[in-house]
């Protein structure tokens, strides 16, 4: 029976905080909606301090990014965009077109046809978060997206550097300075300098995800991304510093970031506990992690694997580090997470920057109906069928023709009965 050393805020206690982020957000895209461009500005005055003449960046400024960067930071973009672009491709390679001659005379088959405009949010008002243009605007570009609008709100008062020069290193057709609710809903929407995009990908905080969220059937979305959410899966053959620092690692992220120890060692967990303590006496980044682990962290001592692979699959959590003798049985029984990471060599910080694997991911249990970001998100999965033989088309046309009227639809069963009597030279029966 698994027990539990620490527990977090109530689940009442988090709705609370959602729907005052709902009511906020609804008003935003309102006025987004009704008034264009000068409700963008205006909100991204308030919220951003940020009215430049133009959100979009013109070359000059991409190029001012580019020269305020040494030439190891550009190189360090380069090779992690290059990885992500790898497996990508890899992941694009897999997905093939097909065409089958299902009977005598009829084909069928499907084309995977990538979205036409796509609209890549990469935040960057608390923190420049680079990766995520990486992980989506190079993403999408593998895919075959044709126009790819990026955003990022400005970081202390000014674009970041860094970000620019990741958009335009992975493709992105469009760059503006402009975050928040109101870059999604500009771009959901189109404004009279902004054309709306077809979808809209990557993460943000809890006001960009609920814009997401109340914009979906507007724009198509990759996912509804909450706080960031980690699991560490650890036995004695790891020890409390090793777990501390890759629980802490997340809880940076934000005051709301989940972060969870399962164990089925007690020595483990209080070693972890003692470990976490110290850590945060001398963690730059302690004020946020340290209120994130107060509020949303947890410790869970269960009795066998079996029970933590239960355990693990109930909280479907986006990240899941494994560091265990056997991590192997996890990733073959595990089937609710994000993403995996197996082993004390790699961690949720390599797949989050660099090792090529996508980090946007499914939180708030998410996971246990899709999996993140990835090259497949871009691509729309098209069918289509050819009738080759009026034989096949007779054939097929008495069967539409009686389960038609079964469900009383006479016109549906006329477009089979015409066919019928035109190519099969009688009546339908």
């Amino acid at each position: 029976m698994a027990r539990f050393l620490k527990t977090g805020i109530t689940e009442d206690a988090a709705a609370e905080a959602d729907a005052q982020v709902r009511s906020t957000v609804e008003a935003i895209i309102m006025d987004i909606k009704c008034r264009g461009d000068e409700a963008v500005r205006e909100w991204s005055a308030k919220f951003d301090n940020w009215s430049p003449d133009d959100f979009r960046l013109s070359q000059a400024q991409i190029d001012e990014a580019y020269a305020a960067l040494d030439a190891q930071t550009i190189e360090d973009i380069r090779f992690a965009q290059a990885q992500v672009r790898n497996f990508a491709q890899v992941q694009r390679n897999s997905l093939q077109d097909v065409e089958v001659e299902t009977l005598p005379g009829v084909i069928l088959g499907h084309k995977n046809l990538p979205v036409s405009s796509v609209g890549c949010y990469v935040p960057g008002g608390k923190y420049p978060l680079v990766a995520s243009a990486h992980m989506s605007v190079v993403t999408a570009k593998v895919a075959g997206v044709k126009r790819v609008v990026s955003v990022a709100p400005p970081y202390q008062g000014k674009p970041n550097p860094a970000i620019v020069v990741a958009m335009h290193m992975a493709g992105a057709d469009e760059i503006y300075c402009v975050g928040g609710v109101q870059a999604i809903a500009a771009m959901a929407l189109g404004t009279e300098t902004i054309a709306p995009v077809d979808m809209i990908v990557g993460p943000g905080n809890a006001f960009v995800a609920e814009a997401k969220r109340q914009l979906f059937g507007r724009v198509g979305i990759d996912l509804l991304a909450g706080p960031t959410e980690t699991l560490v899966i650890a036995d004695d053959t790891v020890d409390g510093e090793l777990c501390a620092a890759d629980l802490l690692g997340q809880a940076e992220h934000g005051l709301n970031s989940p972060a969870i120890l399962l164990t089925n060692s007690e020595g483990l967990a209080q070693d972890t506990l003692a470990e976490i303590e110290r850590q945060l006496t001398i963690l730059p980044t302690a004020p946020i992690a340290a209120k994130a682990w107060a509020d949303y962290g947890q410790v869970i001592v269960a009795d066998s694997y079996e029970e933590m692979v239960s355990i693990a699959d109930e909280i479907a959590s986006e990240h899941v580090q494994v560091m265990t003798k056997d991590p192997e049985y996890f990733l073959d029984n595990m089937t609710n997470y994000g993403a995996l990471f197996l082993g004390p060599r790699t961690n949720v910080s390599y797949g989050d920057k660099v090792i090529g694997t996508n980090h946007t991911l499914p939180t708030r249990k998410n996971a246990r109906f899709t999996g993140g970001l990835w090259v497949g998100k871009f691509i729309k999965t098209c069918t289509y069928q050819r009738v080759l033989t009026d034989e096949a088309s007779a054939m097929v046309g008495e069967y539409c023709s009686r389960l038609c009227a079964i469900e009383g639809f006479a016109g549906h069963k006329e477009q089979a009965d015409i066919r019928v009597r035109r190519y099969g030279k009688q009546e339908a029966v």
